[in-house]
Order: C-alpha cells, then structure tokens, then sequence
C-alpha cells in the first residue's frame, strides 16, 4: 500500500531542480497517502517553508530535515547554499564538494526515520545516494532535471564522440539517432556538464556509474508531449522512466501558485489587477530564470526591444547594477502604460496562467518550458547556457511553438532590440504561421491538464511507480 511508503527526496539546491521536487514531494503525500521527507540546507528549507506548512496544515505527511552544509570547509562564504548564490561557474565545484560530504549526516538521519525509509529519491547530482539505498536495502530513483528529449540529446552527445569530431565551437551539426532533424553548435551542445577540472571529470563519472546503479528515472514530463523521447530515452539508459508531470499543475491555491519557489518580488494582487485591465492574449511575459546573469547593456536592449514592439509585457529581471537601476527608472516612466517591470522573484504559474497572457519570452529552462506549455502559449526563446539549447530546439523543431530571438543573427552574445522586437511581434501574432504556433500551444496545454488529472497518463504512471516500489521492495526483503 502507497500509504505505507516513506520516500526520502534530496532536491538538488537549484531552484530549477528544488521547485519540481517539492511538488513531487506533495503530490507524493497528497494523491497517495506515502510519508515524505525532504532532506535539504536551512537556506533552501527557508525558500519553500510556507508551502511545506500549508501541506502540513492540511494534514499531510510531510517534514523537512536540515542538515548544514560544511562550507567553510569548502572555502565558500556562509549563506553560499544554492547554484543561485554562487557568484561564478567556477566555484560549483567547491559546492559539489560541500554536496558530497552531506552523505554520513543524511545516513545518521534515515537511520532514525520512523516509519523506515521505503525509497530514495535523489537528485542524478548526489551519486552516493545510490550507495545509501543499498545499505538501507531500498530502492532509489535518480531525478532528472529536463525532460525525455533533453536528457536523450546530452546522453548522445557525452556517450559517443560526436563532439570530438567537430572542429569549430561554432559549427552546427545534426544530433544522431534521433527522429527528429536537430541542429546545434558544438558550444550548445557541450555547455552542461563542463568538465574542464579533474574534480568535475571526477564527479561526472561517478555520477554516470550511480545513474546506472538507479532502479528507475523519475520525469518532470507527460508522455504526450514526448512520446518518441520517453521511449528513447528508456532504452539508451536501460531503465523504467516514469514521467510524472506536469508538477506544476498540482498548484492550484492562489498562495501554492504566488509563493511556489520563493517570495515574490511584487505584491500578487497588485500584479493579478494589472493583468485584469488586459485585453485576453495581448501580453507577453518576460523572465530569464534564477540563474542567468544578463549584462546591463542586454537589459537595455531586451527593454528597448519591448518598447518597439509595442506589445503590453511584464518583464521580471532578477540581476541590476546601479546603471541598470538608473536607466530601469526612466524607462518605466516611459512605458507605464503598458508595461509592469517586477524586480526579483516573480510568480511565474500564477502570471502564466493569467487569460490576459499571450506568449512568453524565456531562458527555455526545463520548469519554464514545461510552465509555458501548460499555460497554452507560444514561447520566445532566449538560451543561455547548460541544457536550455536542447530545450529551444524542442520547443521550436519538435513541438513547433517557438520562434528564437537569435533567429537571425547568431554572430554575437548581444541579442539587438530589433531581433527582440521582431521574436515579440512574431509570437504574439494572430494570423499565419502565429496562429498555427497558438492554436498547437493550446493543445498541448489541454493535454498537459489531462495528464495530470484522475486517470490521465502522469496520474497513471505515478501509480505505476509507487506500485513498481512496492514490489521491489518485496523482491529486496525476500532477498535478504
């Protein structure tokens, strides 16, 4: 019985990867009666307290273990408890190390859980998770951050030498052995899971030998979005693969949909008013995530570029400096009328699945790419790094609801305001090719809802896992 199981997550601190888990751990609790326990650091703890207490209010089976990171050990400032907090790529290594030494004190910690733990889930970046599910003699499934299509195109191009083969950063070419036709450069192709320290080739390595020691892989996805990709992807890695999502759509309180994540950096009422006064599927949303740090001349490119399409937007931007400040100033007055700029965190769920939003202009991390597309609308997109290239190509060449701002002009880092201005107008379009990317955007929000629902392919599939679990476990008792 589900009721019975205690499942152990450890969330990856990254919002990206932290946000999915903590409503895995929920739908977990709700939809199935299992004990939950989240093991993660006070910072992160803090970042999704509120909801874990609505959860707990509402009689659910939920707790949340701190454990402390060693970070002066590591040499990284005090606080420094997220990929988020961490000034420079090259110091993730230093948070890896701080990572891997959480393993005795979360062992300590299974070992006075009452009930007894049933099942590990963990984040693919703590590989000696694998370790602790076998000496607790339970079995442990590895969390994948992206989806089916993703984590297939990144397997392919760190399993074979395709890489090796292409001279030039800059060079395109076709990613082999799958159905459809993507294009990359070798620079978007490489840039998750750089591994230019012996630390990182190291870690990596360990993580693919604790990938494969993994009884299953749990997919913020839903079979109809992917279903070529789920089944790939399930015999590249030789594994079960449940997609489960989308997570998101289990928000549906107004505070589960304001605070999911983190607080926001606007009142939610204050932005739901300005929503109402806009005509349905007239604005667009703009955020760049938690991680992408956007130079002060991109902010005022991506700003004037929204002012020439003339389109209403809200625009979040996470990262100013004083002379983006001081220009931010100006250029609100200027576009009050149509145009919301919220500083910080924003209510991504709760904006999106606002009637008066009509596109999205994203970093095409996975949580945002899944979001756009349970919302129902067409999506500009605007990679930066890591996975977010794959992303694109499935929004734009898979799924066909995309158009990217570097369409036509790849030369530069610098995305002009007349490309950005351009994508905007493009996207929100009502006629030719911008309705077709709408009409399609629509479905797959339909199906996106009924995958979640009672019966639907996520709802079944979770069944599926927990019932998969339940019979390893026995496998395992019977065993010993």
């Amino acid at each position: 019985m589900a009721s019975d199981l205690h499942f152990v997550l450890f969330p990856l601190m990254q919002q990206g990867h932290m946000i999915p888990m903590i409503d895995i751990a929920r739908i977990l609790a709700h939809h199935h009666q299992a004990t939950v326990t989240i093991i993660t650091t006070p910072v992160n703890a803090n970042r999704f307290r509120p909801t874990i207490e609505r959860a707990i209010k509402a009689k659910l089976k939920i707790q949340v273990v701190e454990l402390q990171l060693p970070l002066a050990e590591v040499g990284l400032p005090e606080g420094c408890e997220n990929f988020d907090t961490i000034p420079s790529f090259d110091l993730f290594v230093k948070l890896y190390a701080a990572m891997d030494m959480l393993e005795k004190p979360a062992e300590n910690v299974l070992q006075g859980l009452n009930p007894p733990p049933s099942c590990i889930v963990s984040d693919n970046q703590f590989p000696w998770t694998t370790d602790l599910a076998r000496k607790f003699n339970i079995p442990r499934l590895v969390f994948h951050g992206p989806g089916c299509f993703t984590y297939l195109c990144l397997h392919i191009v760190m399993h074979t030498n395709i890489l090796n083969e292409i001279e030039s950063n800059e060079d395109y070419f076709v990613v082999p052995g799958i159905k459809d036709r993507i294009e990359v450069t070798k620079a978007q192709a490489s840039g998750w899971g750089k591994v230019e320290t012996k630390e990182m080739v190291e870690f990596f390595s360990r993580m693919k030998v604790a990938e494969e020691g993994a009884d299953g892989i749990v997919v913020n996805s839903f079979q109809e979005l992917e279903p070529n990709y789920v089944e790939e992807l399930a015999k590249a890695k030789d594994k079960k693969v449940w997609c489960i999502g989308p997570v998101s759509l289990h928000n549906t309180s107004f505070l589960d949909l304001s605070e999911r994540g983190n607080k926001a950096g606007i009142n939610e009422h204050d932005c739901i008013k300005w929503l109402d006064k806009k005509e349905a599927g007239s604005v667009i949303f703009v955020c760049l995530g938690s991680m992408a740090n956007i130079s002060t001349e991109q902010i005022f490119e991506l700003g004037l570029g929204l002012e020439l399409s003339k389109v209403p937007f809200i625009w979040c931007i996470r990262n100013t400096t004083e002379e983006s400040d001081k220009w931010l100033l100006e250029y609100e007055e200027r576009v009050k009328e149509r145009g919301l700029v919220v500083r910080g965190w924003a209510p991504q769920v709760l904006i999106l699945s606002h009637k008066a939003v009509g596109g999205f202009v994203t970093h095409c991390g996975w949580n945002s790419t899944l979001e756009g597309v349970s919302a129902g609308v067409p999506m500009v997109t605007y990679p930066c790094f890591a996975d977010q290239f794959f992303n694109e190509r499935f929004i734009i060449d898979v799924l066909k609801i995309g158009v990217s701002v570097r369409e036509h002009d790849n030369t530069g880092v610098l995305v002009k305001k007349e490309n950005i201005k351009t994508a905007v107008e493009r996207i929100m379009d009502k006629e030719g090719d911008g309705k077709v990317r709408r009409n399609r955007a629509k479905e797959f929000g339909e199906m996106a809802k009924r995958a979640m629902e009672e019966g639907g392919s996520s709802h079944f599939n979770m069944k599926l896992m927990i019932q998969d679990i339940i019979e390893q476990l026995a496998k395992f008792t019977k065993q010993n």
